[in-house]
């Protein structure tokens, strides 16, 4: 019997294990997952198109119609002023403290935003009214304050047998009697009374 030459006993063995590897066909474990790769850098922002051009302005609009007339207003006033006057005969001034008259028509209205005027003279006297506030040789009365009723004269001197007049206009009266009387002097009182028409 012829011996197998050795050459033919190494093939033979290397045919047998290829072929057992190729019947072998069990898969060999999954490997684990590789790790994330790093997050890339943000890309560049776009440049921003260019601005459309504006539009045209519009035409004018159309004129609106003409509203209703108004109602006429009310007539204007001829300058008369509804004031109030007090006749005060045969009174006195003292030259402590001050003496005090009740004025009844003296309302808040007026001690907020109308005038007051205030004249004097001798009782009997003939030769009219002084406006206060008077001052003559050192001697003085003057229309010391006032309230809603009433008005405190003020002397530095005591007389009695004066009288005085007191006269109130409301707010506005005094403009109204201005405009009505350009250049009225309101230290005259024979101007003031026939302008107020005051007897």
């Amino acid at each position: 019997m012829k011996k197998l030459s050795p050459l033919f006993t190494i093939l033979f063995v290397c045919l047998f294990s290829i072929s057992a590897c190729k019947n072998d066909k069990t898969p060999g474990p999954a490997g684990t997952n590789g790790t994330d790769g790093a997050q890339g850098p943000a890309g560049a922002t776009g440049a921003q198109g260019p601005s459309g051009p504006q539009g045209a302005t519009g035409a004018t609009g159309a004129n609106g119609a003409t509203g209703a007339t108004g109602a006429t207003g009310a007539n204007g006033t001829d300058g008369t002023v509804n004031v109030e006057s007090y006749l005060l005969i045969n009174k006195s001034v003292t030259l402590t403290g001050f003496t005090t008259f009740s004025i009844p028509a003296l309302t808040q209205s007026i001690v907020d935003s109308g005038v007051i005027l205030v004249y004097f003279r001798t009782t009997g006297s003939t030769s009219g009214y002084f406006a206060l506030p008077y001052s003559e040789a050192g001697r003085t009365i003057t229309l010391s304050d006032f309230g809603v009723g009433y008005v405190n004269i003020k002397a530095n001197f005591s007389q009695d047998g004066l009288d005085f007049k007191i006269v109130l206009i409301p707010g506005g009266g005094l403009t109204t009697l201005q405009v009505a009387n350009p250049g009225i002097n309101l230290k005259n009182y024979n101007e003031v009374a026939a302008a107020l028409h005051i007897n």
